[in-house]
């Protein structure tokens, strides 16, 4: 069979086996010495001796990109006759590569372009080829390292002892590699989050000191200034704790939250029916609710509720809010329908809350909002960019 012509399974161990050199171990203790410092460094170096190991004509590492039983090979640090493919790619369930990292151990290769022909595409003739596996631990593959022979019976196992201890130090440095790669990328992200957060304490302490100034100039007693900055505060502490959840995995940029999750955590103290259902239906679509955004989303949602509890449906056991958005092609519409409170009407003059509301939908958001003092209800309608929902 062709399977058996390019994959000889026994011939390694029926070749004579020659002395091995005390040089190549040295060189490979000298190159392993190096890792610490340059593992990036010695990679060429390595597979350029796995070459004189084996007294081949090339010799490189085929690194595996994907996940398990699926991805590629891409070709790395190439010496010899096949240099000119550096970078190359080819399939990991249809190549010698893939059966050496399923078999895990040494494979040796005949003629290979005879069963494969993304190698004969390309006019490559392959004598011989032994291939050694890569793997971090007992199961996550790197890939392959290799070497091409132009002669056939050629490598033996001394050849595959020898690569296979070469291929365990070639293991350690990708392993370095990709930890330091790791290691820069977590701490770049870090520094952005850093500089994120000092920026959202800075906003924090600012919208703060504008809620004093401009609750103690409304505010009719003491109480009432605390009651509502407690509220507030609340408000952007709910807001807030969605953010720090993000920070907690090292190493990742934060997410976003979706729009959902956002109204619940600033309505949730707000909904205190005694038989247990909700008195808000929140309906629409899976939109994500971006870190910049979260503060204006939960100030604007607190002062609906607020307003609801001391006017409106929720100021008596049988109101309800129904909250409903939807997305109209850039933009973001957000209702807001009170139902069975007492009959509401426009108030004679805006106070905080609202003048707060309504600078946060315009300001922060570039958006639009309407109150409808229905007899039934109030119904607000919101519409904010996309963009600046998101972001």
């Amino acid at each position: 069979m062709l399977a058996d012509a390019v994959y000889p399974d026994a011939e390694l161990d029926r070749r004579p086996v020659l002395a091995t050199d005390a040089r190549d171990k040295a060189a490979i203790l000298e190159l392993a010495r190096h890792m610490v410092d340059e593992p990036e460094a010695v990679l060429p170096r390595f597979v350029e001796l796995a070459m004189e190991i084996g007294g081949g004509v090339s010799a490189g590492l085929s690194l595996y990109e994907g996940g398990p039983g699926a991805g590629v090979f891409r070709w790395r640090h190439l010496h010899g006759s096949l240099s000119a493919f550096e970078d190359a790619l080819t399939p990991r369930d249809f190549s010698p590569c893939g059966v050496t990292l399923d078999r895990r151990a040494p494979v040796l290769t005949v003629h290979s372009e005879r069963a494969y022909g993304w190698i004969s595409d390309v006019n490559i003739i392959l004598p011989e080829v032994l291939l050694i596996p890569l793997f971090v631990g007992a199961f996550e593959p790197l890939g392959t390292l290799w070497v091409v022979s132009n002669t056939r019976g050629h490598f033996h196992r001394g050849h595959a002892q020898s690569l296979t201890e070469l291929a365990t130090f070639v293991g350690i440095a990708l392993r370095m590699i990709s930890s330091e790669q790791a290691l820069a990328t977590a701490l770049e992200e870090q520094s952005l989050l850093a500089k994120e957060m000092n920026h959202r304490v800075k906003n924090l302490f600012a919208i703060t000191d504008g809620m004093i100034r401009a609750s103690a100039s409304g505010a009719a007693s003491k109480e009432e200034l605390a009651d509502g900055l407690s509220g507030r505060l609340h408000a952007l502490a709910s807001a807030h704790s969605l953010v720090s959840r993000h920070l907690n995995e090292v190493g990742r940029s934060p997410r976003a939250s979706d729009f959902h999750s956002v109204l619940d955590a600033v309505l949730k103290p707000y909904d205190r029916r005694a038989s247990g259902r909700s008195v808000f239906e929140a309906d629409g679509p899976i939109v994500s609710c971006g870190d910049r955004a979260i503060n204006g989303v939960a100030l604007t949602f607190h002062e609906l509720a607020t307003n609801a509890a001391k006017y409106g449906a929720l100021s008596v056991p049988t109101g309800t809010v129904a909250v409903r958005w939807e997305k109209d092609g850039e933009d973001l519409i957000v209702t807001w329908v009170e139902r069975g409170g007492p009959a509401v009407s426009a108030p004679k003059a805006n106070g905080f809350g609202g003048a707060l509301l309504h600078n946060t939908v315009t300001r922060q958001f570039g958006g639009v909002v309407k109150h409808d003092w229905k007899t039934s209800g109030l119904a607000v309608t919101i519409r904010l960019p996309l963009e600046q929902v998101t972001a």
